[in-house]
């Protein structure tokens, strides 16, 4: 199949996407049809005789990376099944389910999610003698994080926690896991430790493309500069780097052209998505940060109305606002539900909104809530397929080991865990030696109840681990284990609760038996769907029923998002910028402009921004001052409205004195107060 790339593609998108020798850096503005030229890029490379398995493209969510790999094959008309599209985490599974054994781990080791995660922290820091009531473990799982990918080390009050740190390290080696971080680091210390194995790669992946290339840490640039030679392709925008709170460094962007000086770019500026007033507002804004490559947005689609402006005496009739207006233009202009998006700064400034939302009838949805995967229910059945797959799991035993109750209570686990650490055993081998050996001190029943639970592994082990009809499999488990009972005595009032969390589980089964039918599921084994579980992020949720919904969602959950219309709620100094984010650092200020850049940038026709006079936090009422941020929107762009329609003289008159009394009075830099002005947070 032919493609006529430069009928398909602007000059400056063919410039990019015909580049295929030497490095390239590709600056790609918000809406510039970034996707459509890393599609086009890679069925470029195949149509020129490419081989599809030299091919490595690397993004951040598993959304972002199945649509990448259905675009190629829609384009190209080709199955594709050796072109790697993957998630940096999921790339670095896929390396180490082959390398691991060479540091220490089994193949089939366990990827802990953040739920786990804790649980062993907390574990690791019970049994050191850390009093659980003042034990912080989010502290402790920032420093771990921090720690382990390098953004910090021990000094100072990191210090409190690094016995718990090295205690679980320790623990994930014994229990045979690894956390998120590992994903990254574990690919690293083998390439670097093993250069044999590094070349071998090296050889494979001749022609590597990174997308999003300013969401990268210090640790993935490294992973790609391990791996690459000179034909290396990254896109990315400088302008919408918002998430070095995670690791991000835009500056990764300069280090690459540090690294590669003789690199081509090409930048992308012709936006697709927004009016020319949406971008010009953003580009007003941007323009005042100084670290990023200067660009400007431009739209070919017509000036568009006016960003409209509203200054409510409250968050109630702030909220009442939105819902207003969003059934308002839904009928007026039959915009969809789905075709509106509320974002906010912090989640706690939703909450008004969804009242507002419940009362007026419109229908909405949250993102960021906990995934399906976070259910107790759902939790207790991949535990036990975990263990099924790896039996030295010692974190998801503890989790099944008494669901449903079995006699093998919390004092039995505690004698347990003696043997297993003055073993050096994993709970199950302790369990083993428990049943196997008379010699070791343990209350007969107990000792008969652990070898009525071994049975059960090794007999769920046996039928599990089998390459076909997993989700039949699973459904017999939970016979197998009579759930149904467990969940009826753990709702002993309520059948409803019980029913709703079986069909859950169905629904899990359900989704098993799809993946296991899907022609581009290469092995449909428990291991493969499993890795596959513990790479879902939150952003992956993708539920049919919410189609039809307001989207209700902070402004880093809106990243690489768009609407036909969307409201920017809460827009007052103190929430953006963010006032913590300031007091953490003095150059926080242009990461929380970018915030408000990608805020704008995700409206492609209409935008609304609310400013409250007074907000309430924390059972006090507190005068509010519009951000900082909004002078930097030249006048002529907005139009300043009232609750009901137009904005008094009065109403303007009260937030623009509000402004110049922030702005010019105090001569304060953007995002600090003037004296007497109160932050609201």
């Amino acid at each position: 199949m032919h493609i006529d790339f430069r009928a398909e593609l602007n000059p400056e998108q063919y410039a990019a996407v015909s580049s295929v020798e030497g490095p390239l850096l590709i600056i790609a503005g918000a809406g510039s049809g970034k996707t459509r030229v890393i599609t086009f890029r890679i069925a470029f490379m195949l149509e020129k005789g490419i081989p599809q398995s030299s091919i490595l493209a690397l993004t951040f969510t598993n959304k972002a990376a199945r649509e990448m790999a259905g675009r190629v094959r829609e384009v190209t008309n080709r199955k594709l099944q050796n072109l790697t599209c993957s998630t940096f985490h999921a790339f670095g599974v896929k390396i180490l389910r082959k390398e691991i054994d060479r540091l220490g781990w089994r193949e089939n080791f366990s990827i802990y999610d953040e739920v786990d995660r804790r649980e062993l922290i907390k574990e690791c820091a019970r049994e050191l003698g850390f009093k659980m009531e003042t034990f912080d473990l989010n502290a402790a799982g920032i420093v771990f994080s921090n720690v382990k990918t390098l953004r910090a080390d021990w000094a100072g009050e990191n210090d409190l926690y690094r016995k718990v740190y090295e205690e679980y390290e320790a623990s994930l080696k014994a229990y045979n896991a690894l956390d998120f971080d590992d994903l990254i680091l574990k690919p690293i210390e083998v390439f670097e430790r093993f250069p044999e194995v590094r070349e071998l790669y090296r050889e494979r992946f001749r022609y590597i493309m990174i997308d999003e290339f300013q969401d990268t840490s210090l640790l993935q640039y490294r992973i790609m500069k391990l791996l690459a030679d000179d034909n290396v392709c990254v896109v990315g925008d400088d302008d919408q780097s918002i998430y070095s709170w995670r690791g991000a460094n835009y500056e990764n962007i300069m280090q690459f052209e540090a690294h590669w000086p003789h690199l081509k770019q090409v930048m992308l500026e012709r936006n697709y998505r927004s009016t020319s007033t949406i971008l010009d507002a953003a580009n007003s804004v941007i323009a005042n940060n100084s670290n990023r490559k200067p660009k400007a947005l431009w739209s070919p689609s017509g000036t568009g109305t006016p960003i409209e402006v509203l200054a409510p005496a409250d968050e109630t009739e702030e909220a009442d606002f939105i819902a207003r207006t969003i059934k308002a233009v839904r009928v007026r202009e039959s915009v969809p539900f789905k075709e509106f998006g509320v974002l906010v700064r912090i989640n706690s400034l939703t909450r008004w909104i969804e009242e507002a939302f419940l009362a007026q009838g419109v229908p909405y949805r949250v993102s960021g809530g906990n995934s399906f995967f976070q259910r107790k229910e759902i939790k207790d059945i991949v535990s036990y397929l975990r263990v099924a797959a790896n039996p030295d799991d010692d974190m998801n035993l503890i989790r099944i080991v008494n669901v449903p109750r079995r006699g093998l209570g919390r004092r039995t686990l505690e004698r347990l865990t003696e043997i297993a650490r003055s073993g050096d055993l994993s709970l199950r081998r302790a369990m083993e030696a428990v049943r196997d050996d008379p010699f070791v001190e343990f209350p007969e029943k107990s000792r008969g109840d652990v070898a009525v639970f071994l049975e059960l592994v090794d007999e769920l082990r046996e039928e599990l681990l089998g390459r076909r009809n997993l989700a039949a499999k699973v459904r017999k488990m939970v016979d197998t284990i009579d759930y149904w009972s467990y969940l009826v005595t753990e709702n002993p009032n309520n059948e409803k609760v019980a029913t709703w969390k079986l069909r859950n589980i169905e629904s899990l089964v359900r989704s098993i038996d799809l993946w296991e039918k899907d022609p581009d599921t290469i092995d449909p084994s428990l291991y493969d769907w499993l890795n596959r579980i513990s790479l879902i992020t939150r952003d992956d949720v993708d539920d049919e029923e919410d189609s039809g919904k307001v989207n209700l969602m902070t402004i880093h959950a809106a990243k690489g998002l768009e609407y036909n219309v969307v409201f920017i709620a809460g827009c007052e100094d103190g929430i953006i910028p963010h006032a913590r984010s300031l007091e953490e650092g003095e150059g926080n200020i242009e990461e929380e402009r970018r915030l408000f850049y990608v805020a704008i940038t995700r409206a492609k026709k209409k935008l609304f921004i609310t400013t409250c006079a007074r907000r309430r936090r924390q059972n006090q009422v507190i005068e509010c001052v519009p951000s900082p941020f909004l002078s930097e929107i030249p006048e002529h762009l907005l139009a300043w409205t009232g609750c009901d329609g137009d904005a008094t003289e009065e109403q303007v008159f009260d937030v623009f004195s509000k402004m110049k009394k922030l702005f010019t009075a105090s001569d304060a830099p953007v995002g600090q107060s003037a004296p007497g002005v109160q932050k609201n947070l």
